[in-house]
């Protein structure tokens, strides 16, 4: 049988780059060879694309950056080359056709839409969610407009413009005035809790906002939530099924930030979480109905406070969820017993069209 070229796109110009070059290693060993080929593309920090050939052990590091045998390869948006256009030393070029695309890209430039309107203009098919799906569950407002018209309960919040900096004390007293602390200011589009910060009084908040900028130009600030944070794994096109639920146990008793996510061995997944049988069920139903109503395709992690009650509370839909050793959406479907190359596997099937 004739294996068909996967085009695992990793790194990526996003304060994410580092996790997505962890993620794409599991990715690399997960997606089972002797059904795909993988063909290994590189994005550096400043944005440049290279083919990579040395050993995947080293793309975790950031070493893949340096090897000598880096080829540069541009994607073509000409759905004819169907794939890349490697440019040697030698000022000529040769075209690299590829099946399908499994971007392992976190952030900005990569699970925004941006580089999945160029998958679509190729015309290549490609793992995840589509452009518009992609861009609605990264704008952090428009999750919000999104799913709160469909009835999904997400935390109180308003937004500011980076062009509103010049009245910030009167957007504090807004926020004072409508929330209560603690409360979150977030960029709008990042990830991985990169410019987030947890306040307790304006001067925090203020910092904050000015914190949140250096990532965005549009910020939320949300009232914070009492209650256990959970997270959903889903999975598929037409008809998705969601996993069971995980519990996460921050090292950062604040909020789960990036030190807590990746750099503190401390922090916990616990699979299944510890909640009754109508909280998971609750979470289960709301993932779903959340997925479809922004339209996710493919594989999306769905996070959630659980408050008293058993009522879940949505906080974000992770369209590209990191797949490290310790993330959670892999663990949760290998839970549900699927190994990680029965995940991959599915996956580019439904990249293909497939039902699972």
């Amino acid at each position: 049988m004739t294996r068909k070229k996967i085009a695992v796109i990793f790194g990526g110009k996003s304060s994410e780059h580092d996790v997505s070059n962890v993620s794409a290693l599991h990715v690399i060993k997960s997606i089972p060879d002797d059904k795909y080929e993988v063909i290994c593309i590189g994005i550096t920090k400043r944005g440049h694309w290279v083919r990579y050939i040395g050993d995947i052990e080293d793309i975790p590091s950031g070493k893949w950056e340096t090897h000598p045998d880096n080829t540069t390869c541009i994607m073509s948006p000409d759905p004819l080359h169907k794939g890349f256009i490697a440019l040697e030393a030698d000022g000529s070029y040769t075209d690299l056709r590829v099946d399908c695309v499994f971007p392992v890209l976190h952030g900005k430039n990569g699970e925004d839409g941006t580089i999945q309107g160029l998958f679509a203009m190729s015309e290549i098919p490609f793992v995840g969610c589509d452009m518009i799906s992609s861009a609605n569950c990264m704008d952090k407002e428009m999750t919000h407009v999104i799913l709160e018209a469909a009835g999904i309960k997400m935390a109180k919040y308003i937004s500011m413009r980076s062009s509103e900096l010049d009245r910030i004390d009167e957007v504090i007293a807004e926020a004072e005035s409508k929330l209560r602390y603690p409360m979150f200011v977030k960029p709008c589009c990042a990830g991985s809790s990169v410019g987030v910060s947890r306040v307790t009084n304006a001067a925090e908040m203020k910092e904050g906002i000015k914190l949140a900028f250096l990532s965005d130009r549009k910020l939320l600030i949300e009232q914070g939530v009492d209650g256990m944070e959970c997270e959903c794994a889903v999975m598929g096109n037409d008809r998705p099924f969601a996993s069971g639920v995980g519990e996460i146990r921050s090292a950062n008793v604040g909020f789960y930030d990036f030190d807590s996510k990746y750099n503190d061995a401390s922090s916990e997944t616990v699979i299944p979480a510890p909640i009754s049988d109508t909280a998971r069920e609750r979470i289960r139903e709301t993932a779903l109905k959340a997925y479809r109503t922004i339209g996710c395709m493919g594989l999306s992690r769905v996070d959630f406070f659980l408050c008293d009650g058993d009522e879940p509370v949505l906080n974000e839909i992770n369209t590209l969820p990191g797949h490290t050793p310790i993330s959670m959406y892999p663990k949760l479907m290998e839970a549900q017993g699927l190994s990680f190359a029965e995940q991959e596997d599915k996956l580019i099937r439904l990249a293909f069209g497939e039902e699972i």
